[in-house]
């Protein structure tokens, strides 16, 4: 596996200084989630910048100047430490309006003995006399260059922050790349807080990329990274746990965002990967989780992990798991299953193969005369049942309209659409994929109703 070859920019700094608020200025997108809340970014979060049409890799971190008090604290000094050795370029975000700190004077040492190409940036800049300021010797921290003065709010200097990112990373003999579409697969990675997932993507990307930690709620904002396995290239996306709605509206409105943000990830995957635990029961927070997925478009992969912690397994263990996560999910009965452990390996990489599958069904055509074959072939083996009204209404055709999902238009004749049972069509969705080998993907079926004079 590998990643992108664009050459690699790290944001640094203490909090509250527009990391975030730069970050996403940089990339023109709202990516990383901005809060005056300190800490909010934990994980490393990456990016593509595209300046003279050429791409810069963009990567985000925490604070360097939290007091390491707890495991995530010292795992987010630990995430910024791993980004600066890889980085080809680190910008040293400083806020102009505060000045320069004792602890940044401290960062200022720490980046000069990296030996790498440092710019200081010193954001907040929105007024003439801040952006002036930067002039004066007191900025000239551990023999780092004067800042260059921006606001990341307003967009103010990030043009001349750009070139000086070009050339110095030209200097570096590592230029920007050129810029190409990239044709990767979209890959969501959701389940309760403490199911694994930070640590199933670590083995995915074979680093650690992601804090992982037994403390609820580590990832508060999605992340998302290029990964090339086997020539073919997935975007996995991790996201914040969805906790029970009464704690996360306690919890304030950072984490409600993070969750509101989850929802939106969800809908724009391919894929979207379930991760559940085997050696703990369904229950609510698990299911919440599979009805925004009923929805949602995207397919789906059931990922059981932690299948190291149960005893004695064989196929007869696996068949019984399928069915009790059929009896829990009764609408998800098209996902597959997969049963991986994150921590010892255990058919992890096997993963490729199904969202390779699942993500190919998603994106299927079916040819017109297969359908009307199909249709018939249908209403033969099970009649149409009536839903609303005296009369069961007559099925004309059926048309594909789209894909990713595949939906199709149900041609009827009758007295009104709800003239056809719910679970008619339900029969028809299940044929379809029985049929057309659709296995994880949402099937949708919209009833549309003719005029009485039609044949």
């Amino acid at each position: 596996m590998s990643q992108t070859k664009a050459p690699t920019v790290v944001l640094v700094g203490r909090t509250n200084v527009g990391k975030s608020t730069l970050f996403n200025r940089l990339l023109e997108q709202p990516k990383a989630l901005v809060s005056k809340q300190a800490g909010t970014t934990r994980d490393r979060n990456e990016g593509e910048c595209i300046w003279r049409g050429k791409i810069i890799r963009i990567v985000d971190t925490g604070g360097l100047d939290i007091k390491n008090e707890n495991e995530i604290e010292r795992n987010v000094v630990k995430q910024a430490h791993l980004a600066i050795e890889k980085a080809d370029l680190i910008l040293f975000v400083v806020d102009v309006k505060a000045g320069p700190l004792p602890q940044e004077q401290d960062l200022a040492r720490m980046l000069s003995r990296t030996k790498k190409p440092v710019i200081v940036v010193a954001n907040k800049a929105e007024r003439a006399q801040e952006r002036v300021s930067v002039e004066d010797r007191e900025w000239r921290m551990g023999g780092l260059p004067i800042p260059i003065a921006v606001s990341a709010l307003r967009g103010a200097g990030i043009g001349d922050l750009l070139d000086e990112m070009y050339v110095k990373l030209i200097e570096q003999g590592k230029p920007p790349i050129e810029s190409q579409v990239i044709n990767a697969t979209r890959v969501a990675v959701i389940g309760k807080p403490n199911v694994g997932k930070s640590t199933l993507l670590n083995t995915i990307l074979g680093e650690e990329r992601f804090i992982t930690s037994p403390i609820a709620h580590t990832t508060r904002e999605p992340n998302d990274t290029l990964v090339n396995f086997n020539k073919k290239q997935y975007i996995f996306i991790d996201t914040a746990g969805m906790r029970k709605k009464a704690k996360v509206r306690k919890a304030g409105g950072l984490e409600q965002a993070a969750v509101d943000r989850n929802k939106l990830i969800i809908q724009s995957a391919d894929v979207t990967l379930l991760v559940i635990e085997a050696n703990e029961p369904i229950g609510t927070q698990e299911r919440v989780l599979a009805g925004l997925l009923k929805g949602s478009g995207s397919g789906v992969v059931i990922v059981v992990n932690k299948w190291d912690l149960i005893p004695e397994k064989n196929t007869v263990t696996m068949n019984r798991f399928r069915e009790y996560f059929a009896a829990c999910f009764p609408f998800l009965k098209w996902a597959p299953l997969t049963f991986v452990s994150a921590l010892t390996k255990q058919r992890v990489h096997d993963l490729f193969t199904v969202i390779d599958e699942v993500a190919a069904n998603r994106n299927v055509t079916v040819p017109e005369q297969d359908l009307k074959d199909f249709l018939k072939e249908a209403t033969t083996i099970y009649k149409p049942k009536v839903g609303k009204g005296s009369k069961a209404p007559k099925l004309l055709d059926l048309k594909q309209t789209s894909s990713r999902p595949p939906t199709f238009d149900l041609i009827i004749k009758g007295q009104r659409e709800d003239n056809l049972a719910a679970a008619y069509v339900t029969y028809l969705q299940n044929k379809l994929r029985e049929k057309f080998g659709l296995t994880g993907t949402p099937v949708r079926i919209q009833v549309r109703l003719v005029s009485a004079g039609a044949k």
